[in-house]
């Protein structure tokens, strides 16, 4: 059974930045990936940022330059610097992690920017 925490979420104006965090706990074998996904009101969720084992990163095209995706893999932890925030932003995020057979999905953290 694995756990996914997220943190990090608020309310912040256009223009500033938040962090989010992602702590993962329990039973994890082998895993593939770590990231975020978001969903708006009334919009289907979207891929923002993934992070392989590797270090490989991919980010949506609407976030490249503006969000940095990161892990730390002693703490099992991936974390999401959103910078230059707009208020299409807005969302909730939710964090997952990919091993091998399986996707665990955190509770989600939301983020409202306001114009």
């Amino acid at each position: 059974q694995v756990q996914l925490v997220a943190s990090g979420g608020g309310l912040v104006q256009a223009g500033g930045s938040l962090r989010l965090s992602c702590a993962a706990s329990g039973t994890i074998f082998s895993i593939n990936a770590m990231g975020w996904y978001r969903q708006a009101p009334g919009k289907q969720r979207e891929l923002v940022a993934t992070i392989t084992s590797n270090g490989w990163t991919n980010y949506a095209d609407s976030v490249k330059g503006r969000f940095t995706i990161s892990r730390d893999n002693a703490k099992i932890t991936v974390y999401l610097q959103m910078n230059s925030l707009k208020p299409e932003d807005t969302a909730v995020y939710y964090c997952y992690l990919d091993t091998t057979g399986s996707t665990s999905w955190g509770k989600g953290t939301l983020v409202t920017v306001s114009s």
